[in-house]
């Protein structure tokens, strides 16, 4: 499902990933990463990277971001948010970073499939269709903006399980 967005929701959307990098847990690499997700109820829900001395153990900005709509509570749906518009990743570096394989794997089916009841174990690559965009911004607010699909090209999902 595509959506499009206005100049005012871009607007916020890339505000609200820039000031998440602020909050980013960063203290060994020290690059910070805020991200922010747009719902199609209008809601934007922001995150950021944490680390651990034991690296694999981190998790980046956009996973932080997802997980924390999907397990939102809101006053308009009751278990968590299951449609999306857009996300923004912003980080300090110039050209903007693009997400990692494992958060790209992460924005797929979600956008698609989102009457989906039982989360554990899916990727974001289950929550987005193919159009989904994602705005990638660099340390000056300068962005690019890729497809789900021109990030992740031909990825694996649900449907070659059937």
């Amino acid at each position: 499902m595509a959506h499009t967005i206005t100049a005012q929701e871009l607007t916020t959307l890339s505000t609200k990933a820039i000031d998440a990098k602020a909050t980013a847990y960063c203290p060994y690499s020290k690059f910070r990463v805020g991200a922010c997700i747009l719902t199609t109820s209008g809601e934007f829900i922001t995150g950021a990277n944490i680390e651990n001395a034991s690296y694999p153990v981190g998790t980046c900005a956009e996973r932080v971001t997802i997980g924390t709509a999907i397990t939102t509570l809101s006053s308009i749906i009751i278990a968590g948010h299951r449609d999306f518009k857009a996300l923004a990743v912003a980080t300090d570096i110039k050209p903007a970073a693009s997400p990692c394989g494992m958060c790209r794997q992460l924005w797929g089916f979600f956008f698609s499939l989102f009457f989906l009841l039982d989360l554990f174990g899916y990727s974001i690559r289950e929550f987005t269709s193919p159009s989904f965009p994602v705005y990638m911004y660099d340390g000056e607010g300068n962005h690019k903006v890729m497809t789900r699909e021109e990030l992740l090209p031909d990825s694996f999902g649900p449907d070659h399980l059937k």
